[in-house]
């Protein structure tokens, strides 16, 4: 499923205009800076847990020592934030068979 599929599942599933379904989408999800709800709150370091669903949060990989595949060359690979999602037990229940 892709974004316009999504968004035309949630007006029908809600009684809502395209529109403004795809408003709400947007206000969720979007990753441009200063908007979006989830992207805001892991920006701010904070954690997103919708119960039964799963929990949208903030890891840190620590920096460490790589090799260039190319040449061999040890290279340093710096460390970095990145975003991760953790299924919730009904989320994990419903698609586990």
């Amino acid at each position: 499923m892709n974004k316009g599929e999504f968004i035309q599942k949630l007006a029908r599933k809600t009684k809502l205009t395209h529109a403004k379904a795809a408003e709400v989408v947007d206000a969720i999800f979007d990753s441009k800076p200063g908007k979006g709800i989830i992207a805001v709150e892991l920006d701010a370091d904070r954690e997103v847990s919708i119960s039964g669903f799963g929990k949208f949060l903030t890891r840190r990989r620590a920096a460490r020592l790589g090799r260039n595949p190319a040449t061999g060359q040890p290279i340093r690979i710096a460390a970095r934030k990145y975003p991760a999602f953790q299924a919730g037990k009904g989320l994990k229940d419903r698609v586990v068979d």
